[in-house]
């Protein structure tokens, strides 16, 4: 596995970039579960970033919708998605190797087929791999919130990434967010609610239930035990 998780960026006087980010590398000891995964299973479904678009039915060896989720933790929700929906491909992207060790560990476990994952920066991915209407469905769980206000600008969902997802998006596939965190959530509808090409699934024009189709995590249960709540956010490509 390359696990450069970003990949260097310079000005004209070879000066590094400082690009901000929506998320702070925590690489983390891996177990041996983990590490004998990166080893043994990432030849089979892991996918090393380069700079250059991605034909989708040949990395899954199969054409197929597919299901895209930005990071995807230790992948438990992904690996159980990916079980129940065989006729489907899915593609996670999650900067954090013990994360993606558990995750593949997970899917040699289920001996599932149909999921790739990568260890890297998902806007480099998205901006140099994935086909324009390539997708089905971008999935975007408990993403950070950035909680203080000087760290907002952090957030993943921003204006131009609503529009980068729109992109990858085929007409009438599915941007699919989900927080803990009300404050973001109202951010997130705010963001998406302006952004052109999108129409709102929820019938009240806000939230939607929690669709079949995410798996409630153990994280998500303990929250719910401690009284706290879940917004899901659901907007489909239209143009």
């Amino acid at each position: 596995m390359i696990n450069n998780v970003i990949s260097p960026e310079y000005d004209e006087n070879g000066r590094a970039l400082r690009r901000v980010r929506s998320f702070v590398r925590r690489q983390g000891r891996l177990t041996a579960r983990q590490q004998h995964a990166l080893d043994n299973v990432w030849p089979n479904m892991g996918v090393d970033y380069q700079p250059a678009l991605q034909d989708m039915a040949e990395l899954f060896g199969r054409d197929a919708p597919v299901v895209l989720e930005i990071g995807f933790g230790m992948g438990t929700s992904l690996v159980t998605m990916a079980s129940q929906n065989p006729e489907k491909n899915f593609f996670g992207i999650e900067v954090h190797a013990p994360g993606v060790g558990a995750c593949l560990a997970s899917a040699e476990d289920e001996n599932i087929s149909n999921l790739r994952v990568m260890c890297h920066d998902a806007i480099e991915v998205l901006e140099n791999m994935i086909p324009e209407q390539g997708l089905e469905m971008v999935q975007l769980f408990f993403p950070d919130p950035w909680h203080k206000a000087r760290h907002n600008k952090r957030r993943i969902v921003q204006p131009a990434f609503a529009q980068m997802i729109r992109n990858k998006l085929k007409i009438g596939g599915v941007f699919h967010m989900a927080t803990d965190w009300q404050p973001y959530a109202e951010h997130m509808l705010e963001v998406m609610s302006e952004a052109e090409g999108y129409r709102n699934i929820s019938e009240s024009n806000d939230y939607v239930p929690r669709p079949d189709s995410r798996p409630v995590t153990k994280f998500e249960m303990r929250g719910h035990r401690l009284g706290h709540g879940v917004w899901d956010l659901m907007f489909e490509r239209v143009k």
